[in-house]
């Protein structure tokens, strides 16, 4: 699988492309999406500015960015300083997408990404936080009393990453959405990590747990099984990983999946028996993509859905 399409809807509204010499929408149920050509001349903070030159800013609830010009070389981090620069500006933004880019603008391990404290210590009362791209992400330890979405994307998750949100405060989280890729794209870390993420991160308010496109999906499902940190989660997420009959198993035994209304297990190698099992667990079972193991070699081999 890749990302062939640009994101159509977020914060629950419709994205719109913005263009210059276009007619302005000024719709509060829209959300516009800024990027560049590869070709293009000017520069993100440029189409920034132009946008907030003709949005209403007292009542801009969300943004989302999409290419940078080329994000497989200069990172996020002018697009960052551009934001955080008019953040006094935009005092009602609530939800912000950094990396908004498809397969033919930019693979997802090849997205340069950037430091995201000073976004982070200029929006205090952002609620939702996308980012796509995990190559030279930076997160430093932060507290965050809003936040109420987090979401990083990536085809390889460095634990330094984990270590930072291991060490970080976010009271009112409701959606934890992680995708840690594999380890030829980035990846690093253990479940004893995430462990310590979950332990730090879990609110009584947190419904969606994902841990996504991982490689270590039967190891996470193992452990989730029988964590008692999932008792407020409705929504268990670990599709576009690896996860097969051994993580299957594990759920079918867990003892810790009792609130829980919705699993998704989507792009898996579970074999058909344990499938059927698997649908007739008390709640949705999301069992989309079924996968079948590589063979070289008289060894098998599974692939994370996203991981160039």
């Amino acid at each position: 699988m890749t990302i062939s399409d640009s994101t159509t809807t977020f914060h629950n509204k419709k994205v719109v492309q913005y263009d210059p010499d276009s007619a302005f929408d000024p719709s509060p149920d829209v959300v516009y999406r800024l990027a560049l050509d590869y070709d293009d001349e000017r520069k993100m903070p440029e189409l920034i500015d132009s946008f907030l030159a003709r949005a209403d800013k007292a009542t801009l609830e969300a943004l989302v960015i999409g290419m940078w010009g080329e994000p497989y070389e200069a990172g996020a981090d002018a697009v960052i300083a551009a934001l955080a620069s008019r953040a006094l500006e935009l005092p009602a933004l609530r939800a912000l997408f950094v990396g908004d880019m498809t397969y033919e603008e930019c693979e997802i391990s090849w997205i340069v990404q950037g430091n995201y404290k000073p976004l982070l210590d200029a929006f205090p009362q952002l609620e939702e936080l996308r980012i796509r791209g995990g190559n030279e992400l930076t997160l430093e330890p932060f507290a965050h009393q809003h936040l109420r979405k987090f979401t990083i994307e990536s085809g390889g998750l460095d634990q330094k990453i984990a270590l930072a949100l291991a060490a970080s405060s976010m009271p009112n989280l409701e959606h934890l959405e992680l995708w840690l890729g594999a380890d030829d794209y980035g990846f690093s870390g253990d479940v004893a990590l995430y462990r310590k993420v979950l332990a730090q991160l879990a609110t009584p308010g947190l419904r969606y747990l994902g841990l996504r496109d991982a490689e270590i999906a039967d190891d996470l499902a193992a452990w989730l099984a029988s964590e008692p940190l999932l008792a407020s989660v409705t929504t268990l997420d670990l599709s576009l990983g690896t996860i097969g009959d051994a993580g299957a198993e594990a759920l079918l035994q867990g003892t810790q999946l009792g609130n829980l209304a919705r699993l998704d297990l989507s792009h898996h190698y579970i074999s058909p028996a344990n499938q059927q099992k698997l649908k007739a667990l008390p709640f949705e079972v999301v069992l989309d993509d079924p996968q079948e193991e590589d063979q070289y070699d008289g060894e098998g081999h599974r692939y994370v859905a996203v991981g160039e």
